[in-house]
């Protein structure tokens, strides 16, 4: 355990050296499984830029990045999810990138227009996934671990006050 500053003690749930190892391991599946092609990266932020920085820079294959920003509304008791901006991948391999896939909902918005903007096909990668917090049928094509801590945060997932995303390991608050 360690100490970061405003948050107090840290639990280490998932090491640096077992995150590089992992995402080498992801890149490697993902470029065989895509040879020849080229691949359209769209990572949603904030969560997924360390792990799609790492991610792309592994994959041996011509890559396409986008980023999104998923935004929540509002309306008439019902939320609405956008996105912005929308990437043009008519016709395009889509590899749509997750820090966390917890309840699932917004991976299968993002999925369902990312297919419905023409994508030839649309997969989805994930540094973490929580099953156990899923609210729709959802399961990442690649993902690096699963895992059940409440809250976890590093490595691109922003921690208690918006830090923390620094951290090259996932971290939990101690308790």
């Amino acid at each position: 355990m360690s100490t970061y500053a405003g948050i107090g003690e840290l639990k280490q749930v998932v090491s640096a050296d077992q995150v590089e190892r992992r995402v080498r391991e992801l890149a490697r599946q993902i470029e065989q499984d895509y040879a020849g092609r080229t691949l359209h990266v769209v990572g949603v932020l904030e969560a997924a830029f360390i792990f799609m920085s790492d991610l792309i820079r592994d994959i041996n294959l011509p890559v396409v990045c986008h980023f999104v920003r998923p935004d929540y509304k509002d309306y008439l008791d019902a939320t609405h999810i956008f996105f912005s901006p929308e990437p043009d991948v008519k016709g395009e391999d889509v590899l749509l990138v997750r820090g966390l896939v917890h309840s699932g909902v917004t991976t299968e918005f993002l999925v369902r227009m990312l297919s419905l903007r023409g994508a030839a096909s649309v997969k989805i990668a994930a540094l973490l996934d929580r099953p156990s917090g899923h609210r729709v049928a959802i399961q990442p094509d690649y993902f690096g671990f699963l895992v059940d801590e409440t809250y976890v945060f590093g490595y691109g997932l922003s921690g208690p006050g918006d830090v923390g995303r620094n951290l090259s390991y996932i971290a939990s608050v101690a308790r």
